[in-house]
């Protein structure tokens, strides 16, 4: 069972930085893709970041202000958020997705983030 746990988040003031971690128990290395999503409250889960064979992708509401990185030494997954916005405002998971005969999608508990003054 792959697990993966995340911190770093909390409240920040608009114009802010918040960066959060994502520490997974596997090799991050194994994994297809790598990602944050995000919920805001009586919204869908939307994708936030991705990276994948070491390219990375961004929402276009995010590009330019998040930075999504991997650490191989302690198998983690960072997002910097910098230049915070009210509407960042969500509860963040991390997702790792494995392929190996089929597709397995491992989730994260959720980590809230507010942006707020």
């Amino acid at each position: 069972q792959v697990q993966l746990v995340e911190s770093g988040g909390g409240l920040a003031q608009p114009g802010g930085s918040l960066r959060l971690s994502c520490t997974m128990s596997r090799n991050i290395f194994t994994f297809n893709k790598m990602g944050w999503y995000r919920q805001a409250p009586g919204q869908q889960r939307e994708l936030v970041a991705s990276i994948s064979s070491g390219d990375a992708n961004y929402a276009d509401s995010v590009k330019g202000r998040f930075t999504i990185l991997r650490d191989g030494a302690n198998n983690a997954l960072y997002l910097q958020m910098n230049s915070l916005k009210p509407e960042d405002t969500a509860v963040y998971y991390c997702n790792a997705e494995l392929q190996i005969a089929t597709t397995w999608n491992y989730w994260g508990q959720g980590i809230q983030v507010t942006v707020s003054s």
